[in-house]
């Protein structure tokens, strides 16, 4: 019974988080929603994971190199963009962020860790991905809390809310 009076309070407590967000004029994304991801300003699909800590971004062919005396990470960066109907190809140097070990069914892997720069809605952001072959994946670009809690509540039963607009991307 104690338990139950507890759960009571905090179902209140985040009903009128999302109410006072939506009263201040915050609609609630969808699950999944198109984003560019920059430089190339390529539009796909992101997938708005709140069951993950750290976004993943789509990359092949990943290699480590030393620059300057620092740790970075080339990757191929292969998308499709979904505006325009076409591929995009691109190789892409960053400074390595961290190293990330991610624990699953499949075991232990270690994935490299990079600051990247994507628009969703009309925010520009840069943000920590991981990198890993999504190929398999439905979608290439995962957002996970650390970015969802800049952009606010997620609806499950509601996809594509909005379009990327960044106004800063003709200013980069």
């Amino acid at each position: 019974m104690a338990s139950r009076l507890l759960t009571v309070p905090t179902a209140l407590l985040l009903s009128l988080a999302s109410y006072s967000c939506l009263a201040a004029g915050g609609t609630p994304l969808g699950w999944v929603e198109r984003g560019k991801v920059l430089p190339e300003e390529v539009t796909v699909k992101f997938k708005l994971d709140t069951g993950a800590l750290t976004s993943s971004m789509h990359a092949e062919d990943i290699e480590y190199f030393q620059r300057d005396g620092e740790e970075w990470v080339r990757f191929d960066l292969d998308l499709e963009d979904i505006e325009r109907d076409k591929l995009v190809k691109s190789r892409i140097e960053r400074k390595l962020h961290r190293e990330l070990t991610v624990r699953g069914a499949g075991g232990k892997e270690d994935r490299p860790v990079v600051l990247m720069k994507v628009c969703i809605g009309d925010r520009l952001l840069e943000e920590q991905f991981s990198l890993r072959d999504r190929d398999e994946m439905n979608y290439p670009v995962l957002l996970g809390r650390r970015t969802l809690e800049k952009l606010g509540p997620v609806d499950s039963a509601r996809t594509f809310t909005i379009e990327p607009s960044c106004e800063e991307l003709a200013t980069r």
